[in-house]
């Protein structure tokens, strides 16, 4: 899950799912707050966009691990990996270490081709923790 977080290198979030992170939460970059204030106002600009990777938005790099570690993970979900956590340990070794984080990454996005149960074969549980 880790590595594949790392997807989010590429790509925008629109400013509704973004807006309450920098408004209402301390783990931030200050300036990088700043910065998305004047794209996200606090009660208008929904739709707006702002890059998941602010150094590189549209290459599949480690910087969005860098990121994290300078406190300007986009979303809340991203920011909380490296957030005084065991996950952090893993943020540092893919922020200094690209082909650490291409190889995870290829390995995680294998597990895709995994085929889900289906039919009578499977189970759609009521509770993730425990068979129906």
């Amino acid at each position: 899950m880790m590595a594949l977080s790392g997807g989010h290198t590429i790509g925008q979030a629109r400013c509704t799912n973004f807006r309450a992170r920098f408004y209402n939460e301390s783990n931030i970059d200050s300036i990088f707050a700043a910065s998305l204030k004047s794209n996200c106002p606090s009660s208008s600009g929904d739709n707006n966009l702002s890059p998941l990777d602010l150094q590189t938005p549209t290459t599949f790099d480690n910087n969005y691990y860098k990121n994290l570690r300078s406190q300007k993970g986009l979303l809340h979900s991203d920011q909380q990996l490296f957030n005084g956590g065991s996950a952090d340990s893993q943020v540092t070794t893919y922020s200094s270490n690209q082909n650490t984080f291409f190889t995870d990454f290829a390995s995680a996005i294998k597990m895709g081709n995994i085929s889900p149960l289906t039919g009578s074969n499977g189970q759609i549980r009521k509770n993730c923790s425990k068979a129906n």
